[in-house]
């Protein structure tokens, strides 16, 4: 029996997923669909996750929670860079490490959790409510091809908002950490800017851009796949968002 129930288990995991990767290859397949008719359902799902609507966001929406994300998390990596430097008598190198660790992990990381947390979170609800009170079956009777309607036009909201947040993101670290190790520490601003542009570079900051926009595309695909299938009620909405949640 127990053997059994670990087989069933197998199966259902690995049909999970096969139905979840399908649903990520329609929807990024969906893409030119989308813009091509979609636009004006595009433009309002940039404006809801940039800067909220009383339906999704809250709190000044996702660049008021990327700017606090950064810049908290940002002004540790100045007080705790400083610290463990200094004791090595190489606190001006500070700003060596603030350039290379809020450009290439901070910035797109806290964007992308931010999408996760309140705007993922959103598009799962949204989704799975859709769902359970048969809106999307109503708009495949329509002929309306639900995924590029629903998922795909969040795809690339997200695709065309995560640029903004990731910018707001990265002053607000550069910002923080330099008042952290500056203004709170009294490493002169000229050291600390001398080591922070000898190893900043435009290339870093590219390809943080490319990390933070794949971030934002398998955050939404995640949660909107785990709306878009949801089932159970609401209780099964609440159930699917924070699966999806924990899987991105």
């Amino acid at each position: 029996m127990a053997a059994r129930q670990r087989t069933r288990f197998a199966v259902d995991l690995l049909a999970a997923a096969g139905l979840h990767f399908t649903c990520y290859l329609k929807a990024l397949s969906g893409v030119p669909h989308a813009l091509a008719r979609y636009r004006r359902d595009v433009a309002r799902l940039v404006g809801e996750i940039s800067l909220g609507s009383a339906s999704l966001l809250a709190g000044g929406g996702t660049i008021g929670v990327v700017f606090a994300m950064s810049f908290v998390s940002s002004t540790q990596v100045g007080l705790e860079g400083y610290r463990g430097l200094d004791l090595l008598g190489l606190s001006p190198m500070t700003g060596l490490a603030a350039a290379v660790v809020n450009t290439r992990e901070i910035a797109p990381l806290v964007a992308s959790i931010a999408l996760a947390a309140k705007v993922g979170t959103g598009f799962t609800a949204q989704l799975g409510a859709m769902r359970i009170s048969e809106e999307i079956d109503a708009l495949e009777v329509m002929s309306v091809r639900s995924l590029p309607y629903l998922v795909s036009t969040r795809v690339v909201a997200a695709f065309l908002s995560v640029v903004p947040l990731y910018l707001v993101g990265l002053f607000a670290s550069y910002l923080a950490t330099g008042v952290a190790v500056v203004q709170l520490n009294g490493v002169s601003e000229g050291t600390y800017n001398y080591w922070f542009r000898l190893v900043l570079t435009a290339d870093d900051v590219f390809f943080s851009l490319v990390k933070a926009v794949a971030f934002a595309v398998v955050v939404t695909l995640v949660h909107c796949a785990h709306g878009y299938f949801a089932s159970g009620g609401p209780d099964g909405v609440g159930k699917a968002a924070g699966r999806a949640l924990r899987t991105s």
